[in-house]
């Protein structure tokens, strides 16, 4: 199946601030609203659920609540969030992880992909990059590979079985023909940690944990998976560039709803998030985290959805991770 994200790519055009916001239906919100986000506090979904918030506490008047329930690749957070209320009060700021990934490999999910959400809008599209530590003998994916072979097998860390990063780590234990061993983590910076330790040989990071961490002095990267390279790490080229092939799928980030959402709410979600994400600042801080902004419409949000399906299950089974 062939599928190019791009032409999903919504034009935003000039972001314009109105100088009076649109009054919501039947007076919402009048109390507080939650964003349940995927992984951990101080996480990079986390970070940038805050910052979402943010803006929609100038828009709307009243307090945005970011509240992390991590644990089980996402699958705690999630189902909390779809036996929410359709009110509008409770939604989801998550990555692919819950919502593709953990569908396909676990069909016993508590909650239906599908049906147990209203799809709000895809914020932006982006890929993990592989890092190393900054003394590792290593500068690229060819050299990476050559190292591997020497020692015989290596460790990794990641944020989730399942997760595009797990994928892409089992993938390339494949092309490499060298065993790598996977541990997942409750958190990206959980993995890092041990990685820092020496109790792993390489790990995957979010480009804005990859660039602070290049310019501490502390990691190195290696390459980026997904479709193109990172505005804010130029130099590093894709897996595909250094003659990898597979890993050329992005990742992204996506809101939610509990299934049910009155139309007028999410209309009123799906404005708010696409003239946020079309804000000047919000679309630096999007690139600054290694994102490509978006803020599509909830029909495209399920264009792209459908076609990572086949392509996430064409990963898995290449990678070779089992149910």
């Amino acid at each position: 199946m062939t599928f190019s994200r791009r032409t999903l790519l919504t034009a935003l055009g000039a972001a314009t601030t109105p100088s009076v916001w649109a009054q919501s239906p039947a007076g919402f919100p009048n109390r507080p609203v939650k964003i349940v986000p995927f992984g951990t506090a101080g996480g990079p979904i986390d970070s940038l659920a805050r910052i979402y918030g943010d803006k929609l506490q100038q828009r709307w008047g009243q307090a945005i609540v970011v509240e992390t329930r991590p644990g089980a690749s996402g699958i705690i957070a999630a189902d909390y969030v779809a036996k929410a209320a359709p009110d509008g009060y409770t939604v989801m700021m998550t990555l692919p992880l819950t919502h593709v990934n953990n569908a396909i490999l676990q069909p016993k999910l508590p909650y239906d992909p599908v049906k147990s959400f209203t799809a709000l809008s895809m914020l932006a599209v982006g890929g993990p990059m592989l890092v190393v530590r900054a003394h590792a003998p290593v500068n690229n994916l060819k050299e990476f590979v050559e190292f591997a072979k020497k020692k015989g097998s290596l460790s990794y860390g990641t944020w989730g079985n399942g997760s595009s990063a797990h994928l892409f780590g089992e993938l390339l234990a494949q092309q490499s023909g060298t065993p790598l061993v996977h541990a997942a983590y409750k958190s990206e910076a959980a993995a890092h940690i041990d990685l820092f330790g020496d109790l792993l040989d390489f790990a995957w990071a979010n480009p804005a944990t990859a660039k602070a961490q290049v310019q501490g002095g502390k990691m190195k990267v290696l390459g980026v998976a997904g479709t193109r390279r990172v505005s804010t790490l130029p130099q590093i080229a894709t897996f595909s560039e250094q003659g990898f092939k597979g890993f050329d799928l992005d990742s992204w980030i996506g809101m939610y709803a509990p299934a049910g959402l009155p139309v007028e709410l999410q209309n009123t979600w799906v404005t708010a998030l696409r003239e946020i994400t079309a804000m000047p600042d919000i679309q630096a801080k999007l690139i600054s985290f290694g994102f490509e902004p978006l803020g599509n419409t909830p029909a495209q949000f399920m264009d792209v959805f459908k076609a990572d399906f086949p392509r996430v299950a064409e990963l898995i089974k290449a990678a070779g991770v089992a149910n």
